[in-house]
């Protein structure tokens, strides 16, 4: 099996080296899966990394003990949903409890004939390296609920290798679907995480999500426009890009950019 090839946004000879030297130390949880897709095996790093304690997984169909959001993945991945990219590329899941990113990779295993008897699931936590504890984050309800995380890296695919772009070189995130796009002065990257995903993981006095399918960096709002009493804001950058504003987002856009009352204005430059 192939393992899954990660750079960063911007790699040089001396990142390219640490992520290897990252990719090295982990371990890896491994998942056995029958035609069917029922679970047939796992090793002890997926015991203890997956949420299925409890849940005795063995002899079941291997969504159910994963969050409803992650099913509709999982499900693309094992080849029951159709691929919106080519070539069935590593696939990024949050999993709400615990608290975590994992990069899985799924191959279908073949009988001397090439019939297929299952699959293996092969899968890294790559929560530390993307992802932060927040330091002041809001008192937990309990002492099972996961440590607040926010997002440093986010976990992109192009041509196949997963891409972890530094959150503050995004301009801006727009959804497609279960999916989104993430935009930098780089271009525009395909990540499989959803946008509700990354708004609850993204600092909330750099990020907001102004409508239902895109979330912006506030730190690159170049202008403000207003046209026939619709918002738009203009993003930095060599190519421009007017992003949408729900009237519900517009109030709390304004105060989050400290310009108060100045939704009047026909254009308002942001300084």
């Amino acid at each position: 099996m192939k393992t899954c090839p990660i750079s960063t946004a911007i790699p040089s000879s001396s990142s390219s080296s640490s992520w290897l030297y990252l990719l090295e130390r982990f371990d890896v949880g491994v998942v056995h899966i029958d035609r069917e897709l029922r679970v047939v095996g796992m090793n002890d790093f997926a015991r203890r990394s997956l949420p299925v304690q409890e849940k005795l997984p063995f002899g079941k169909i291997v969504t159910s003990f994963h969050p409803e959001a992650a099913r509709a993945k999982l499900k693309f991945l094992l080849g029951q949903a159709e691929c919106p990219v080519n070539n069935a590329p590593p696939m990024a899941l949050m999993i709400s409890i615990p608290d975590r990113v994992l990069l899985i990779k799924v191959s279908k295993m073949g009988d001397a004939q090439g019939a297929t008897i299952g699959y293996t699931l092969v899968f890294y936590d790559i929560t530390d390296v993307v992802s932060q504890k927040v330091e002041d984050g809001p008192a937990r309800d309990s002492a099972d609920a996961p440590e607040p995380r926010r997002l440093r890296k986010i976990p992109t695919i192009k041509k196949n290798r997963v891409l972890l772009v530094d959150v503050p070189a995004v301009s801006f995130i727009r959804s497609e679907g279960h999916y989104t796009w993430v935009h930098t002065s780089q271009g525009a990257q395909f990540c499989n995480l959803n946008i509700s995903d990354l708004e609850a993981r993204l600092d909330p006095q750099l990020f907001l999500r102004v409508h239902r399918s895109y979330i912006v960096n506030l730190a690159q709002v170049d202008e403000i426009v207003r046209d026939d009493g619709r918002m738009m804001l203009r993003m930095m950058g060599s190519t421009p890009a007017d992003i949408p504003v729900s009237r519900a987002s517009a109030p709390h856009l304004m105060e989050q950019l400290g310009l108060g009352d100045a939704l009047s204005h026909s254009a308002q430059r942001v300084n």
